[in-house]
């Protein structure tokens, strides 16, 4: 790369150099510089890059600017990076530059609903950014066929190595089609799986600053500052309340004390958010949009979860716990003084972790300048553990089951009750009366002789109980015979008198 060389000058095509010059960008980083006439002229690459060195767009530009001139509505590229993050802000990227383009890409990754990645396979839009979990998800569906792939990179292969990715890549290298496809590969460091891995599917690939040794990058400000285990988030708290950091992005060595840090931060007045793992995916996003946009002060992240973070002008990052390994380290302060930019990194370091920060340095091949703040008590008695002892957190877990279990069993007991209830309110509720005609023999008018209140004499009723019967049958009718007994004396109008003897007399209804 030379001094004078521009965007222009590596011949892109005009509706990505008009993306370019939205964006601000007028000249490529030392890595776009090296890569990207190499990937133009369709070699394999194999590229040490760090972290925050432009490295996306290394690899983007010359792809995007291949699918220009290629027929659209399949996907021609894949970009496979270890993190959800890190995906996104390739997506958002890619989306970026391509203002002016009718190209189209897609993020595919866990945590999210598969409906609109599943849209983006069958549309064919160019370029697919995916996780390698999530990618395999959709290979196991006939819809996801990358059988036109002309494309691929992996980006960040080291950490993917780190997480175990291994595997899948190679599960994934099964799907897709066997024809000539140009390959870049992109990583921070170089180890020798990696370097294997590359061997394996690179051809004749140009390799860029594989033999340089892993450091930060220039524009970083780099210090120690020694303090006990216990006393960190107090010093912590002091230097955000000091007002030198705007921002800073915090890493912690476990999800837990993520969680901690976060808290306490926020109990302190500061603004603060957490990232890591075991976070939702819509959570995740909120958080890191509201540390961009300056509503948290704090991010507090583990390493994993912190691949892709990309803020415009980080100034500060803070090592809350020292980074086990040298690669950590370099990963987790690029996150500040990215694109040639400056930043400051600190790091925390207790008496415990004096032999990892010597690693560290033996690696970087620097001593890192140790700091003491006069104004804060390094005596101090803390307010509050930042760690809670497996123990103790096993204990507080167990304690909230059985809580849980006591409420689900309360409000079953509840409910079991309420039934019971309501089916002894609905069995004590009285019978439904007998209706009409369907009492004793003989009807209403079938009593026995002498129950009758008009009753005279001792016949039995005969005639009362066809009188019952015909007032079933039909309409009531004046009765003309003896129903109620012998020797009724009364009459009825315009008749012959009643026969004795319970007789029926003539009847002029007859």
């Amino acid at each position: 790369m030379t001094a004078s060389q521009t965007f222009t000058s590596l011949q892109l095509h005009p509706s990505l150099l008009q993306g370019l010059k939205d964006l601000g960008f007028a000249r490529p980083t030392p890595i776009q510089g090296e890569s990207i006439p190499p990937a133009l002229e369709g070699r394999d690459l194999l590229a040490c890059a760090m972290t925050g060195s432009g490295k996306t767009y290394a690899f983007l530009l010359p792809i995007l600017h291949h699918l220009m001139s290629r027929p659209r509505g399949r996907t021609r590229a894949l970009v496979l990076t270890p993190t959800r993050e890190l995906a996104a802000q390739i997506h958002d990227s890619l989306k970026d530059v391509t203002i002016h383009t009718p190209l189209t890409g897609a993020a595919v990754f866990g945590g999210v609903g598969m409906g609109p990645q599943e849209h983006a396979f069958r549309s064919g839009v160019d370029v697919i950014i995916a996780t390698p979990g999530r990618l395999l998800d959709h290979f196991r569906q006939p819809y996801a066929k990358l059988d036109a792939l002309e494309y691929l990179v992996l980006d960040e292969a080291d950490r993917m190595l780190d997480m175990g990715f291994l595997p899948e890549i190679k599960k994934i290298l099964r799907h897709l089609p066997s024809t000539k496809r140009q390959t870049l590969f992109f990583s921070a460091t170089m180890p020798p799986p990696i370097a294997a891995l590359a061997q394996e599917m690179l051809n004749k690939p140009v390799t860029l600053n594989l033999q340089r040794k892993a450091a930060p990058a220039t524009g970083i400000t780099q210090a120690v500052y020694p303090v006990s285990q216990d006393l960190k988030s107090a010093l912590l708290v002091a230097l955000l309340k000091r007002g030198d950091m705007p921002q800073a992005l915090v890493f912690t060595r476990t999800k837990h004390r993520a969680n901690r840090l976060a808290s306490q931060l926020v109990t302190a007045g500061i603004k603060a958010e957490r990232i890591h793992g075991n976070r939702s995916q819509s959570q995740r996003t909120q958080a890191l949009a509201g540390f961009k946009d300056g509503t948290y002060q704090v991010l507090v992240a583990t390493d994993i979860a912190a691949r892709g973070i990309d803020v415009e002008a980080l100034g500060h990052v803070v090592n809350f716990d020292v980074p086990v390994a040298a690669e950590d380290y370099i990963h987790r302060v690029g996150r500040t003084a990215r694109a040639e930019a400056t930043g400051e990194a600190f790091t925390f370091v207790s008496p415990e972790e004096e032999g990892e920060l010597k690693l560290i340095e033996r690696a970087i091949k620097k001593q890192l300048p140790r700091v003491t703040v006069p104004d804060f008590d390094y005596t101090a008695k803390p307010q509050a553990k930042l760690e809670v002892p497996i123990a103790e957190r096993i204990a507080e877990i167990r304690k909230k089951k059985a809580e849980d279990r006591a409420r689900a069993a309360e409000k079953a007991a509840r409910r079991t009750a309420a039934q019971e209830a309501e089916a002894a309110r609905r069995s004590a509720k009285p019978a439904k009366p007998a209706s009409r005609g369907q009492g004793s023999a003989g009807g209403v008018g079938g009593k026995a002789a002498g129950e009758g209140p008009r009753s005279g004499g001792s016949g039995a009723s005969g005639g009362g109980a066809a009188g019952g019967a015909r007032r079933r049958r039909g309409p009531r009718r004046p009765s003309s015979g003896g129903g109620h007994g012998s020797g009724g004396s009364s009459a009825p109008r315009g008749g012959a008198p009643r026969g004795g003897n319970g007789a029926r007399g003539d009847s002029p209804y007859k």
